[in-house]
């Protein structure tokens, strides 16, 4: 549990880093460039000027002037070395800690800077870091003027919610959509950038970066999904998508992506799931419905297994096949469920025949494609929801 615990803070730092650099590209101009990992964990450049930014998160730490010594010690090393170009180069440390903040009074003196940040004791050694670099007080007192410390940064969900916020105003969405959509786009990109190697190809401009995560597609980051944890994850799907308490007569096509580990009982139990929650066969309603399901990535001996259990258990289907070794007719499968033909799903058996079946109705069709690694059908004509899953037995938590 402690180890648990101690990977989740880890993890917890990380993506503190990675949100405050989406953070500054949100707020940044259009030509404004932003570099994970550079000079600090994040560079900021705009016009001739770049602020390097080291982001720590401490929530359980309270803070003590060590705790911030070394990253300072580090921008110092830098500040050294750049010796052309000390003008036009800032540094920032941004922190978050649980308390303690009362004990850094700013501005900061050249004392201070000396006696509490650049001054230690390693292995009974003591050291000025300043001493070792040959920096004047001149040079010291230049670079206290290009720095900003600040100890008060935004919690983890504040700074989240500053994001979403922000991508709620730039794309016009709802609440989910920016978290799980734009947000996990983003996360995508900036996870991708801090792995380049080249400094420049960890480099986006903020023009490029919206443009980039402006997509309700393919760049979902598994380890967001992961990091949410299941639960939570299937809790705002269901709400999303899934939650309607009259549920109006559309036609509604569920396409399932089987992965390699389900079973065909596990299998099964989604579609007798979809079934039910998502039918209405009653006499006394005037418009009967139920839904269309697709597996995709699943044998035909499976979806065979699978129909014959559904028979067994008296559930009664259509795929569109009317006798043995007809051929496939959208016709058919669009029939129209009621109480006394007692249809209560209707399978596809090949993703090409979904266009031939969407342009044989005419009510409303709404498509949700739950998929594993990247969306395996298209169609613009008509309302798609695309839905992420790390796994399959996911859905059975979301519909």
């Amino acid at each position: 549990m402690a180890d648990d615990r101690t990977a989740i803070d880890t993890i917890t730092g990380y993506y503190y880093q990675f949100d405050y650099y989406i953070l500054q590209l949100l707020n940044c101009a259009g030509n404004d460039e932003v570099c994970i990992e550079a000079i600090e964990d994040v560079d900021i450049r705009i016009a001739d000027e770049t602020t390097a930014v080291q982001c720590k998160y401490y929530a359980k730490t309270e803070y003590n002037h060590s705790v911030i010594a070394n990253p300072i010690r580090l921008m110092l090393n830098h500040f050294k070395k750049n010796t052309t170009n000390r003008d036009n180069i800032y540094y920032k440390l941004y922190g978050h800690f649980k308390s303690g903040q009362s004990k850094l009074n700013q501005p900061i003196s050249l004392i201070f800077l000396k006696e509490k940040f650049l001054t230690y004791t390693k292995n009974g050694v003591k050291h000025e870091h300043h001493k070792d670099l040959n920096l004047s007080d001149s040079e010291l007192s230049q670079f206290l003027k290009h720095l900003t410390i600040n100890i008060n940064a935004v919690e983890f969900s504040a700074q989240k919610q500053l994001i979403t916020t922000k991508l709620k105003e730039l794309f016009r969405c709802s609440e989910f959509e920016a978290e799980y959509y734009y947000y996990n786009n983003a996360l995508r990109i900036v996870r991708d950038l801090s792995t380049k190697q080249n400094i420049q190809e960890r480099t986006i401009t903020t023009q490029e970066f919206k443009e980039r995560i402006n997509s309700k597609s393919e760049l979902f980051d598994i380890w967001f999904l992961k990091f949410k944890g299941k639960r939570d994850y299937c809790r705002a799907i269901k709400q999303e998508y899934f939650s309607t308490l009259n549920i109006s007569p559309y036609s509604r096509f569920f396409l399932v992506d089987c992965d390699s580990t389900i079973s065909e009982p596990d299998i099964k139990s989604i579609v007798l799931k979809i079934s039910r929650n998502w039918s209405k066969l009653s006499a006394r309603d005037p418009k009967p419905f139920c839904p269309y399901i697709y597996l995709h990535g699943a044998s035909d001996q499976t979806i065979l297994n699978i129909k014959k259990a559904l028979q067994n258990d008296n559930v009664y289907f259509i795929d569109g096949y009317d006798f043995k070794g007809a051929d496939f007719k959208a016709k058919s499968i669009v029939r129209k469920p009621c109480a006394q033909n007692g249809i209560k799903l209707k399978f596809i058996t090949a993703l090409d025949q979904i266009d031939d079946i969407l342009d044989e109705i005419s009510s409303t069709r709404v498509i949700y494609q739950f998929f594993l690694d990247a969306p395996y059908y298209r169609n613009a004509s008509h309302q798609m929801h695309l839905i992420k899953i790390p796994s399959t037995d996911y859905i059975g938590n979301m519909i």
